[in-house]
């Protein structure tokens, strides 16, 4: 079943309540995901400054020192926050990917959730609530985030198989629904040379999407893409670092309902989830279209 939600802030004066606000959101649909919950949020450019989040089952063994052997093996000062089994980590632009690289041969056990210059993502096994307290999200601040609750279906139930899933740098991408021909996908965008971590379809459903943009295309061009070369059931809520998107299959047999106001877009997989936003009651609420691409930038 799942529950996603997605909030989109145009007005600067809501960034601080980012956290707060889609951590409300998505807790308002715990009964729709009982397995897993995730939440990615986009936080404030910096021009020297580019962030890993990363994650462990054993976080006291794994971040331990590393911040000096990463350091050291990048040649770049390096800073790592942690909260709870995840952790971000920063450093410069220019070292980003080989940071990443680093990080996998001196922990091979840690995973990569995402990176990019302004996206951090959280994401564990349990129910919204245990893991919004679990990573103090609430006080979290940023221009827009996604977030998801998972009724696992496709895979097994673990951390690297909740939502968001994260192929490209500031991309991430939560799904409601099952494809039908994730494995022909997966197969072909190996072929492309994308990787991937899970046999989970959503991360099919991301890395066809970051393919997509890489060959030029903007976040709307390659939503519609979905339309004709992924075939199932279907929404995708959708975070780059500037934009987010939405989409329904053709037959959009999944729940979605979309609110916007001169201060935000919100999106939820039921109106419940939007029911405490600011000036709901004045917003314009309605179902997005089936076969219908909804994108903004900033």
């Amino acid at each position: 079943m799942c529950g996603i939600v997605g909030l989109f802030l145009k007005d600067k004066a809501l960034e601080p309540q980012l956290g707060s606000m889609l951590s409300q959101m998505l807790i308002s649909l715990s009964d729709r995901g009982p397995d897993s919950a995730g939440i990615a949020i986009y936080g404030a450019p910096s021009r020297n400054e580019a962030k890993i989040t990363i994650q462990s089952a054993k976080p006291e063994r794994d971040f331990r020192g590393l911040e000096a052997e990463l350091a050291k093996a990048i040649g770049t000062p390096v800073t790592i926050a942690v909260k709870s089994t995840h952790a971000v980590v920063r450093t410069t632009p220019a070292k980003i990917d080989e940071a990443r690289e680093a990080i996998q041969a001196l922990r091979p056990d840690i995973r990569i959730m995402g990176t990019g210059d302004v996206v951090e993502i959280y994401k564990e096994v349990g129910l919204p609530e245990a893991v919004v307290d679990r990573f103090d999200v609430r006080k979290m601040t940023g221009t827009h985030g996604i977030g998801h609750t998972r009724m696992a279906t496709e895979s097994a139930v673990t951390t690297m198989g909740a939502h968001p899933f994260s192929t490209g740098a500031d991309q991430c991408l939560v799904h409601n629904g099952s494809l039908s021909n994730h494995n022909n996908v997966r197969r072909e965008l190996i072929r492309e040379g994308m990787t991937f971590e899970t046999e989970n379809d959503t991360e099919v459903a991301a890395a066809y999407l970051s393919s997509q943009m890489a060959h030029g295309k903007n976040l709307g061009e390659a939503l519609e893409g979905t339309l004709s070369d992924l075939d199932g059931f279907f929404t995708f809520v959708v975070g780059t670092k500037n934009g987010f998107g939405v989409v329904r299959d053709p037959i959009a047999c999944k729940p979605a309902v979309m609110a916007e106001t001169d201060q935000y877009v919100a999106f939820g997989s039921e109106y419940r989830a939007l029911t405490k936003l600011p000036g709901i009651d004045n917003a314009r609420v309605w179902e997005p279209e089936p076969a219908t691409v909804y994108f903004w930038e900033h």
